[in-house]
This record gives structure tokens, sequence and C-alpha cells, in this order.
């Protein structure tokens, strides 16, 4: 009786979201700026003054060049060769074929969901770092499938900030790490149905709800012990 009462007295107001299809299923992107996009852009800006020297970005280096000071050179991971702009052509599970000590900061953006090994991953980023390199990394909470990545390498993965934070603890160590979360339950919601960040307000965004992870971001320094 009480659930019942419950559901009659805060009966939710479902307007166009009762539905069996999303508002967007391209996360936002014909609407405006998708709401994770904006997070890790608040994320990179808060900690540009760690994208300096030489700086490494998965396929592009949009973010290294955006958020960027005292950048040395740009380099630009890619996993295959047929991206003509990378100039490095590795794989972040396999050490062998990733050059070692040569990077100062590392951008991984969205990239762990869908790597199937991604403590491998991690450790290929920890390889690649110069003694006090720093890792700003961002990985996915909560999402919709993207379907690009699965139909092409797969998608994998969703993390909590505490399962992350272990998985790169296992490699960097405890003491350097900091793990944040971006989402709320308005902005959960408004992400799953693909609706665009511009037609939220900034208070709706970027209120913090560790219950609804949208995405988690990582900072970690690395120190080798002489």
């Amino acid at each position: 009786m009480k659930k019942l009462l419950t559901r009659l007295l805060k009966r939710p107001n479902w307007y166009n979201l009762r539905t069996l299809q999303p508002i967007s299923r391209v996360f936002g992107f014909d609407r405006g700026t998708p709401i994770d996009r904006i997070y890790i852009d608040d994320f990179l800006m808060k900690n540009s003054k760690y994208i300096k020297g030489t700086v490494c970005e998965i396929a592009e280096d949009t973010y290294s060049r955006k958020f960027g000071s005292n950048v040395k050179r740009f380099e630009i991971l890619h996993y295959t060769n047929d991206n003509k702009k990378a100039t490095i052509i590795g794989d972040l599970t396999n050490l062998v074929s990733l050059p070692q000590n040569t990077i100062d900061c590392f951008i991984l953006t969205q990239t762990l969901n869908f790597i199937y090994d991604f403590r491998l991953a991690i450790k290929g980023v920890h390889y690649m770092l110069k003694n006090e390199g720093v890792v700003l990394a961002t990985v996915v909470g909560i999402s919709q499938i993207s379907r690009y990545d699965m139909d092409r390498w797969g998608d994998y993965y969703r993390f909590t900030d505490l399962s992350i934070k272990k998985a790169f603890q296992e490699v960097f160590g405890e003491g350097n790490v900091e793990v944040e979360i971006y989402g709320n339950v308005l902005a959960t919601t408004a992400f799953l149905q693909g609706i665009a960040a511009e037609e939220l307000t900034k208070e709706e965004l970027f209120y913090k709800d560790k219950d609804y992870q949208i995405i988690i971001t990582i900072k970690e320094m690395i120190y080798f012990l002489c």
C-alpha cells in the first residue's frame, strides 16, 4: 500500500520521454554538444598546466592543441598506419610497439572502455611516460553503447570511480592518483536520451552525485625510484 501511495503521490511527468526510442542515438551530436564532451573539456581545462612538453593523444591531437601550453612536440598514437596524422604506430597493450619514457603528458580520453585488455593499456601508458610525466584520462561510467566502436573493435566496459582507481593504482602505485566524477540523475537521463548539453543549465550539468557517474576522470603522475 505504501508503494502504491508513493506512485500515486509522486507520479512522474513523462512528456515526450515515454518512448522506446531515444531522442538521439548519436549522443546528441545532431542537437549540439554531447554532455560528456562538456565534462572532458572542464577536466582538461582545470589541468591544462600539465599539458606541456611532449604530449601524446590517441588518433588526433585536438585536446593537446586546445588546452596545451609550452608544448614542444605533439604525438599522435594510432593502432594502424592508416592515420596519416599519426606520429606513433603502436598498441597500448603491446609494450614492444611503444616508445619508452618519452611522454610528458598523456591525454587518454574515453579510450579504455574500448580496449578489452584495458589493464595492459594502462601499463602501456605508464611505459611511455617520463619520470614526473602525467596521465590525464577519462573513462565512461554511464552511457549508451557506442555502436560505431562496438561494430569495429568493441565496446567492453563501464567503470566506477572505485574500479578505475584500483586499476590505475595497480600500475602506478598508490598516493598520486586523483579520481573525480561528473554526473547526476538529470544529466544522466539527458545523456542517455541524447539531449545536448546546451539544453541543460550549467547548474544542472555540473551538480555532482556520486551515484550517477557519467564519466570518471583520472589524474596520475609517475615517479621512478632512483
